[in-house]
C-alpha cells in the first residue's frame, strides 16, 4: 500500500473504534530516540524516515510535526502524499498539543498505542480529552493492524561489557541506585529506558540499529532486580552473573501484569518522561509514586575515570582513521570514482583497521554539495552522487569501539571552492573554537554558554537550526541527557555541566540548494581552579582532526581566533602523528600548520 492508502485504511479502523484523532509518535515501548524496524510505525504511515517526528491523523487531515533538522528531508519525502508538514518552532505552526486541543470535537476520542507514548504525554492527552468531555483509548496499536509485513522484534544476542570498559560493577551501580531510592522514600524503581538498563547491568546488544541496546524492562527493589527480557538472547555466563547480583529473569511482556499486581504498600520511583503511558496506567490506584528523573541518567552521564580513559582512546582511534580518510579523499577525488556511500564505507574501513571496532554509532551522514544543506541527510542508492572538485563534502559519523562511542563531523573542501564557502567554513570554525575555549563557573548549564557559539553567527544575521551540542553515551545512545548546549531552554538537556560529562560542539551553516558545513568535536567537562569565586570548569577537546585549512579564510579571523585554531592544530599533530607513518606525518603537518 502507498501512504495515502495506508492512511485510508487507518481511518477505517478509527471509524470502527470511534476514534477522532490518532497519534503516532517516533518511539518504541521504552521512549528510545532511535528505534528498531518493528517500531517504525510513524515512518510506515507517513513515508517520512527521519529519526524524530509525530504523525497526527484525523478524519479529514494528516499532519507530521518534526524539527528543523528534517524540514528539507520531510518536505521531499511527503511530496505526493496527503500528509502535511508542520515545521516545529516556525511562526504560525501550532504546537502539536494545541492542534489536538483545537481539533478534538466535543465528546471526542483521542487514540494512541499507550506503549509508545510517554506517561507525561499520555496524561496531557487525557487532560485534553477530559476538557472536551471526551476520552482516550490507549489499548489499540492500529498501525500494527494494517502493517501486514511488519518486521519481527529483534532476537539478537546480548553481550556483557567487561569491567575494564565500564569501570564499575553492576553491584556497585545497584548500591548507588538503591541509595537514591532510600533517600526519596521509594521501595521499588521501575526502569523502562534501554540505555539506563544496559548501563546498570553492564550489558549491550543489537536490538536497535547502530545503538547497542537490549529490549527489556527492569523492576529494582531493595533485594532484587526483576529483568523482563527474551532470555534466549542471554548466554550462560551472563545468566550466572545476573544470579550473583540478585537479578531474576522474566518474559519481556510480563512486566505489565506484574506492575498491575503491585501491593498497595509499595512506593514507586518513576520517571514521568521515560515511563510509557500503558505501564503507568497499570499501576494500582493506591500505590504511591515518587516522580523524578531516573537516577541512572545522571550517573551514566558523569563518566568515571576508567570510562574517560577509554573514551580518550576511542577518540584517538577515530581521529587517526579520519586523518587517513581525509588524506585519501583529497588525493583521490577527481581521479577515481568516489560517491557519498563509497566515501562513508571507506571511512569505516579505516576505522575497522584501528581494532575493537564494533559498528557505526549512528546512521552516517555522508553528503556532498547541496545534500549537505539537509542537516540529517541520509544517502541512498537513489540519491547517492559522485564527489567532484569545486564544492564541499560533509561527513557526520561515529564509531562504536569497545573503548566508547564517538560522534564526529568534518567538512572538506574538494579542490578549489567559491569564496562564500570559505567564508562560511571559517565562520563555523570560529564558532566551534570559541565554545571549546570556554572557562565557566560550576553551576552553568549549556544555555549559559551557547552564546559563545552563536555570537559569530548572530553578529552576521545568521543562525543554525539545531542544538549546538548534546551529551554522548558510552556504547549507549549517541544523544544522551541530561546536559546539552542550546540557546533555548529544554528541560531534557539543561542539567548543570558536571566533571566527566562529554558533550559535542557542532555549529553549522546550511544554504539550501548550495552547501552545508558542520564541524563537530567532543568536549570533556573538566574541573579547573577553585578560588574565592567558586569552582571553575573548562572544556577539553578530545577529538583530534584538522579543520580543513583549504577552506579557511584567515582574513576573517582575529589574532585570538587564529591562536585558538593554531593551538588546536598543534594538539592534533602531537596526538595523532604518533600513529602515522612518515608520509602521513608529513601530510598532517601541512594541514596543521600555523596560519
Amino acid at each position: 500500500m502507498k501512504v495515502n492508502e495506508r492512511i485510508a485504511a487507518l481511518r477505517e479502523l478509527m471509524e470502527e473504534k470511534g476514534i477522532d484523532i490518532y497519534i503516532v509518535p517516533t518511539a518504541d515501548f521504552h521512549q528510545s530516540e532511535y528505534v528498531g524496524e518493528y517500531f517504525k510505525a510513524r515512518k510506515y504511515i507517513t513515508g517520512f524516515s527521519g529519526s524524530a517526528g509525530t504523525a497526527v491523523i484525523t478524519k479529514e487531515e494528516a499532519k507530521l510535526w518534526t524539527d528543523g533538522r528534517y524540514f528539507i528531508q520531510a518536505a521531499k519525502q511527503l511530496e505526493g502524499s496527503a500528509v502535511e508538514l508542520m515545521k516545529m518552532g516556525e511562526p504560525e505552526v501550532p504546537l502539536l498539543k494545541d492542534y489536538v486541543k483545537q481539533t478534538l470535537p466535543e465528546g471526542g476520542t483521542i487514540g494512541f498505542d499507550g506503549r509508545v507514548v510517554a506517561m507525561e504525554e499520555g496524561c496531557g492527552y487525557k487532560e485534553t480529552a477530559d476538557a472536551k468531555n471526551g476520552k482516550i483509548l490507549y489499548g489499540y496499536d492500529l498501525i500494527g493492524q494494517i502493517w501486514k509485513d511488519r518486521p519481527e522484534l529483534s532476537k539478537e544476542p546480548v553481550f556483557a561489557l567487561d569491567i575494564q570498559y565500564t569501570g564499575e560493577t553492576t553491584g556497585s551501580k545497584l548500591d548507588r541506585i538503591r541509595k537514591v531510592m532510600e533517600e526519596c522514600g521509594a521501595t521499588t524503581h521501575i526502569l523502562t529506558t534501554l540505555d539506563d538498563i544496559c548501563w546498570t547491568l553492564n550489558i549491550r546488544g543489537n536490538d536497535i540499529e547502530f545503538f547497542p541496546l537490549v529490549l527489556s524492562y527492569a523492576i529494582i527493589t531493595k533485594e532484587q532486580v526483576r529483568l523482563y527480557i527474551d532470555a534466549s538472547k542471554l548466554n550462560d555466563e551472563i545468566k550466572k552473573n545476573f544470579e550473583e547480583d540478585g537479578i531474576t529473569l522474566h518474559p519481556y511482556d510480563a512486566v505489565y501484569a506484574d506492575v498491575e499486581g503491585l501491593p498497595d504498600e509499595e512506593i514507586l520511583l518513576i520517571d514521568p518522561a521515560k515511563l510509557n503511558y500503558a505501564l503507568y496506567s497499570n499501576i494500582p490506584e493506591n500505590v504511591k509514586k515518587v516522580e523524578r528523573s531516573n537516577p541512572e541518567v545522571l550517573f551514566k552521564a558523569m563518566k568515571n575515570p576508567t570510562e574517560v580513559e577509554n573514551i580518550r582512546k576511542a577518540e584517538i582511534k577515530d581521529s587517526v582513521a579520519h586523518v587517513r580518510f581525509m588524506k585519501w579523499l583529497k588525493e583521490n577525488v577527481g581521479k577515481t570514482k568516489i560517491t557519498e556511500i563509497s566515501a562513508s564505507d571507506k571511512l569505516n574501513e579505516f576505522r575497522r583497521e584501528m581494532g575493537n571496532f564494533i559498528r557505526p554509532s549512528f546512521e552516517p551522514i555522508s553528503s556532498f554539495g547541496e545534500h549537505a544543506a539537509i542537516v540529517h541527510y541520509t544517502s541512498s542508492p537513489e540519491t547517492d552522487v559522485e564527489l567532484c572538485e569545486g564544492s564541499l563534502f560533509l561527513t557526520d559519523t561515529g564509531s562504536g569501539f569497545y573503548e566508547g562511542s564517538t560522534d564526529i563531523t568534518r567538512t572538506y573542501a574538494l579542490g578549489e571552492i567559491p569564496q562564500v564557502m570559505k567564508d562560511h567554513f571559517t565562520l563555523v570554525a570560529i564558532s566551534n573554537l570559541q565554545l571549546a575555549s570556554a572557562r565557566f563557573l560550576r553551576g552553568c548549564i549549556g544555555m549559559n554558554l551557547d552564546i559563545l557559539a552563536r555570537k559569530p553567527f548572530w553578529d552576521r544575521g545568521l543562525n543554525f537550526n539545531h542544538g549546538t551540542g548534546h551529551g554522548v553515551g558510552y556504547l549507549l545512545n549517541i544523544h544522551e541527557g541530561p546536559a546539552g548546549i542550546r540557546w533555548q531552554y529544554s528541560a531534557r538537556d539543561s542539567h548543570v555541566l558536571e566533571e566527566g560529562m562529554i558533550v559535542t560542539d557542532e555549529p553549522g551553516i546550511y544554504i539550501e540548494g548550495s552547501h552545508g558545513i558542520r564541524l563537530e568535536n567532543e568536549l570533556l567537562v573538566c574541573k579547573g581552579e577553585k578560588n574565592e569565586y567558586g569552582q571553575f570548569m573548562y572544556f577539553e577537546p578530545i577529538t583530534y582532526i584538522p579543520m580543513d585549512l583549504d577552506a579557511v579564510n584567515p582574513e576573517m579571523m582575529s589574532e585570538e581566533e587564529k591562536k585558538l585554531l593554531n593551538r588546536y592544530h598543534k594538539a592534533v599533530y602531537e596526538k595523532v602523528s604518533l600513529y602515522l607513518n612518515e608520509e602521513e606525518k608529513e601530510w598532517l603537518g601541512k594541514y596543521t600548520r600555523e596560519i
